[in-house]
């Protein structure tokens, strides 16, 4: 996901960036996929607790926070602290470093332990772990499979530490620092060192043009592979935004050049084009001969819009080739006495679409503005309701569906509302095993 101007707006119209201390008394809410968070925080000279709301990719009661972030008064739960950034100290305090063992951050020490572990060894406490962990046996009731378990989770905390530290170093967000470490953990600084571009392909949320920040960030050169690869990819997804699933080689390599140009940094387009054969041999493109027009040129796709592509076009095919028994004099009939009922003449194509409509499984319908889209589609929702069909009309947006339900005089939704997409499993309850309860359906 890029970062918009709308983005830089919203940062723009926050309130400047204060800094906060504290140490956390509990979690709240805590979202092991995303990070975000939201947790109570004892801070010095507070007499309430204070509310703190922010990405972490891993928090415990008893941590010592210095947080950097503003205040924000949410409308139903109050005054709460928008965290942008935290950094984590040790405990100062004999009682501190007892919470923050005891609170399950490290697996092996629990309350009673963690009290014990303080009292022998005081402030030296997290010392003895990190740099002598051997010597917890000196305290009672832990033994040397004890000890094993709490070097490896105290390892474990410091690399995702390590981790953290190093992607905001290079000026990657909180938001995306955690989600990438939740995908590659300990791997995160090596993946990101050495190709950052392949966040844009393993990490839901961050693009081409995020990723491409983070490379500068780090050092990737602006002319590296990498960066061309994802770019062509990129570019790829930006046509498919305009409706096309793939791009001649030498719109391809045009487009490329102008997107990836830097002031400092020409595109050798001649380089593009070894690149794009390379790719192709690698599978990373689909390349296809041309057609009609474009008889002359090779065709790319982005593998995930070709294969798309070919099922959908199978599947369609699959699909039109059962019959429908239908009276076409019948149909016929029906559409004369509609026309002259309402002293309405039907062009040649347009009663022949609603022939088509009322005959096979599969109409598409298309044409410029004022060909009689509307009338005609409106005219085969009228013929479908004299059949007795059960009708479900859609559209992709919410405005559209409205101007549908006008024209029909039915309800229409969205394509979204029509198969009950559900966000928690980002998958649709109606679907190939379930499908909807429709006779006749129209998506404009």
């Amino acid at each position: 996901m890029s970062t918009s101007s709308g983005e830089q707006t919203n940062r723009a119209l926050q309130p400047p960036a204060e800094h906060l201390q504290g140490i956390v008394e509990r979690v709240t809410y805590h979202a092991e996929d995303s990070g975000y968070t939201i947790a109570r925080l004892k801070a010095p000279g507070e007499r309430d607790l204070i509310t703190i709301v922010g990405r972490f990719p891993d928090i415990h009661a008893g941590q010592t926070l210095r947080l950097t972030g503003y205040w924000r008064e949410h409308l139903k739960y109050g005054r709460q602290f928008q965290v942008t950034h935290a950094q984590e100290s040790k405990p100062a305090t004999l009682t501190g470093l007892e919470k923050y063992l005891g609170s399950g951050l490290i697996k092996g020490i629990g309350p009673v332990t963690a009290r014990r572990i303080v009292a022998h060894f005081g402030l030296e406490t997290l010392d003895i772990i990190e740099q002598s962990c051997s010597r917890l046996v000196e305290v009672t009731g832990i033994g040397e499979k004890r000890v094993a378990m709490i070097e490896k989770a105290w390892a474990a905390q410091q690399a995702i530490k390590e981790v953290m530290l190093f992607l905001r170093g290079h000026n990657v967000s909180t938001t995306y620092a955690v989600k990438i470490y939740k995908q590659y953990g300990d791997q995160a600084i090596g993946v990101v060192s050495k190709n950052p571009y392949q966040l844009a392909t393993d990490i839901f949320g961050i693009g081409f043009v995020t990723a491409d920040t983070i490379a500068r960030n780090i050092g990737i050169a602006p002319d590296s592979d990498f960066r061309y690869c994802a770019g062509m990819l990129y570019v790829l997804q930006q046509a498919a935004e305009e409706g096309h699933c793939y791009l001649p080689e030498p719109e391809l390599i045009e487009r490329v050049v102008k997107r990836l140009a830097l002031p400092d940094s020409p595109v050798d387009p001649v380089r593009i084009g070894e690149l794009i054969a390379q790719m192709a041999e690698e599978k990373q493109l689909i390349t296809q001969p041309g057609y009609g027009d474009l008889a002359e040129e090779r065709l790319y796709y982005a593998p995930a819009f070709y294969f798309t592509e070919q099922a959908l076009a199978s599947r369609l095919a699959s699909f039109v080739r059962a019959p429908v028994s239908v009276d076409l004099s019948r149909v016929q009939r029906w559409i004369d006495r509609y026309t002259e009922k309402r002293g309405i003449t039907l062009s040649e194509e347009q009663r022949r679409a609603v022939e088509l409509a009322a005959s096979s499984r599969l109409l598409v319908l298309t044409g410029g503005p004022g060909c009689g889209k509307t009338f005609t589609t409106k005219t085969v929702v009228d013929l479908w309701r004299a059949m007795g069909k059960n009708i479900l009309l859609a559209a992709p947006t919410g405005r559209a569906a409205q101007r549908l339900s006008e024209m029909t005089g039915q309800e229409a939704k969205t394509i979204h509302r029509m198969l009950a997409f559900d966000p928690k499993t980002m998958q649709f309850r109606f679907n190939e095993e379930q499908p909807l309860e429709a006779q006749a359906i129209v998506v404009d």
